[in-house]
């Protein structure tokens, strides 16, 4: 019975190993697919947002700050570059951004770090 729960603890070991290094590497592919472009990243004093497809007007931009979960940046009807400078709000530490359309669907989150 011990022999039995031995191998298959390790089967089931290696299965869910086997799906991690699945999920990494599709979340790798899904890093090309990504709908917003940030650079500089690190950023220390802007931050550009390049949107690189399914560019629409009327989407809304709001930056939070990673540790505190506050929002610190909102602009509305973005351009397809939009460069955010970043003013006593951004001190240094990771932020998250959501792209949002016009019905308020968040279409897609992110990060970038502030370094100064």
């Amino acid at each position: 019975m011990r022999k039995l729960l031995s191998i298959l603890s390790f089967v089931l070991l290696v299965t869910l190993s086997a799906q991690a290094q699945s999920a990494r590497s599709n979340s790798d592919e899904a890093s090309n697919d990504r709908i917003v472009k940030t650079y500089p990243n690190p950023a220390t004093t802007y931050i550009t947002f390049e949107v690189q497809k399914d560019y629409r007007k009327g989407m809304i931009l709001h930056i939070y700050n990673g540790v505190l979960g506050k929002m610190v940046y909102e602009t509305t009807n973005i351009r397809e570059k939009t460069t955010v400078t970043l003013n006593s709000s951004f001190t240094r530490g990771i932020y998250i951004y959501h792209l949002i359309d016009e019905t308020g669907r968040i279409i897609e989150s992110g990060k970038f770090q502030v370094s100064r």
